[in-house]
């Protein structure tokens, strides 16, 4: 299935039904609070399951990020799958563990660490989601942010203009440089790292 940019395919407390795998783009997940607001709790790329977690329903929503290609599978024909693929079982594992240890890092980031360190460690996970040896010992590293300001912010439980002070510091330490709103450079991967795991 292609979902266009915005739209949303997952509904958070809706019949969960389906786990989805996303081919190409990518999809950012939230939370609705009591009093509309969203939280996004985190952005899948081309590779990452969502849903399989759920039990009766969804406990976030998704929605596309740009265009996105997904292929959806029924919970209820999974066994069939994992019998015609063996192979997929011990993925679908992995992908468990995965979850369960993203969901854990992302408690210590929204619960322990400083707005810089926030900041520092969403752009470490954006260089690790390239393909290697692409931010292996590379003094430096350019990537586009594909999400809006607004969604980063929401994402590491900031304020817009919280993200944008931190960015406007980092640039001025030289530890990055930004062309127009979304062309990322890590000038200093190494220092970005350590204020990411609060050493500096």
């Amino acid at each position: 299935m292609t979902v266009p940019d915005g739209r949303s395919f997952i509904e958070e407390g809706s019949p969960a039904h389906d786990f989805f795998v996303v081919t190409d783009g990518r999809v950012k997940l939230f939370t609705l609070l009591p009093d509309g607001r969203r939280q996004i709790t985190g952005f899948a790329e081309g590779g990452d399951f969502l849903g399989l977690a759920a039990s009766t329903s969804y406990a976030f929503g998704a929605e596309a990020l740009g265009t996105a290609v997904l292929c959806r599978f029924p919970h209820a024909s999974m066994q069939r799958l994992t019998d015609r693929f063996p192979n997929l079982e011990h993925r679908l594992r992995q992908e468990a563990s995965r979850e369960l240890s993203l969901m854990q890092a992302r408690l210590t980031l929204l619960g322990r660490k400083t707005a810089r360190e926030r900041l520092a460690t969403f752009l470490m996970e954006r260089i690790h989601l390239l393909a290697p040896p692409c931010h292996a010992n590379a003094s430096q590293v350019e990537f586009d942010l594909p999400m809006p300001r607004t969604d980063i912010a929401d994402y590491l439980g900031l304020t817009i203009e919280t993200v944008s002070r931190v960015l406007s510091a980092f640039k001025r330490e030289g530890l990055i440089n930004i062309r127009g709103i979304t062309h990322i450079t890590i000038m200093q991967p190494e220092r970005i790292s350590a204020i990411a795991e609060g050493l500096e």
